[in-house]
């Protein structure tokens, strides 16, 4: 009997092979590949993976969806399971030991996906791409041009290690159970440099600026910078957050980390 999905997990398990079929066309996974999956719930899509590059790591926080796991995929099968949280999860050291940099590909729980992206991207050297499944209005945020109302602290945020290319749209009748609202398959390619030089302090600057977001940059950054200095950087102090390109932001941090 298969088990069952868990509310706190945010579980909603895909079952549609044909989903299954096109996230797998997108990764195209070679052997020698350093491939893991986030959540492999049910493992629809990890049998196709390890077909495809005969080596797969997995990392699933369910335990009783684990044992199932186990079983399904016993030692020699080429899954080596990680029982644990994948927001604690050590992926650089995983990178380390397997010699490669890691192609990510996970369902994301709706619940943590946030904080799941901005764990990996701590340290966005141990990765290749990200394939991830998520609520498409997320997937719309971490594509999002300035000045549309998609964009937001998450844009910023992934801009200058990714590449972001939303692929394709998925209904809920393709899970179980089926969520509330319509999930995205996005591509995010990491850059083996950032786009822009990247300040200490730049995430916090972000979440300052977008924490209010009907506010002005003058209003919102009052604490850090003031109106002249935004001005000095070509960052005019009475814009809001959402028209400002990423790059605008990391000249914001480095002038508030020169006072």
């Amino acid at each position: 009997m298969a088990a069952p999905a868990r509310r706190r997990f945010g579980q909603h398990f895909l079952h549609d092979p044909a989903v299954a079929a096109r996230i797998l066309q997108a990764i195209a996974p070679r052997p020698g590949e350093a491939i893991v999956e986030i959540g492999p719930g049910r493992g629809v899509l990890t049998r196709s993976l390890l077909a495809a590059a005969g080596h797969l790591d997995a990392v699933e926080i369910d335990r009783d969806l684990a044992a199932q796991l186990a079983k399904d995929f016993p030692p020699g099968s080429g899954l080596d399971l990680h029982v644990g949280d994948a927001l604690t999860f050590d992926f650089a050291a995983l990178a380390a030991l397997r010699g490669a940099r890691l192609r990510i590909v996970g369902n994301l729980p709706y619940n943590i996906s946030t904080p799941l992206l901005f764990h990996l991207l701590e340290t966005p050297a141990a990765h290749l791409d990200l394939h991830v499944m998520l609520q498409r209005e997320v997937i719309e945020r971490m594509a999002a041009a300035p000045g549309s109302k998609e964009y937001g602290r998450l844009t910023v945020m992934l801009a200058p290690w990714t590449r972001v290319e939303k692929l394709f749209d998925v209904g809920p009748g393709a899970f179980q159970p089926p969520p509330k609202v319509w999930s995205s398959v996005a591509r995010l390619t990491l850059r083996a440099t950032p786009a822009f030089d990247v300040p200490a302090n730049f995430a916090g600057l972000v979440a300052s600026a977008f924490s209010q977001r009907r506010k002005t940059l003058r209003n919102a950054l009052k604490t850090l910078l003031s109106a002249a200095e935004i001005q000095a950087v070509g960052v005019d102090p009475g814009a809001r957050a959402e028209v400002i390109p990423p790059a605008g932001f990391a000249a914001l941090a480095r002038a508030a980390a020169q006072r």
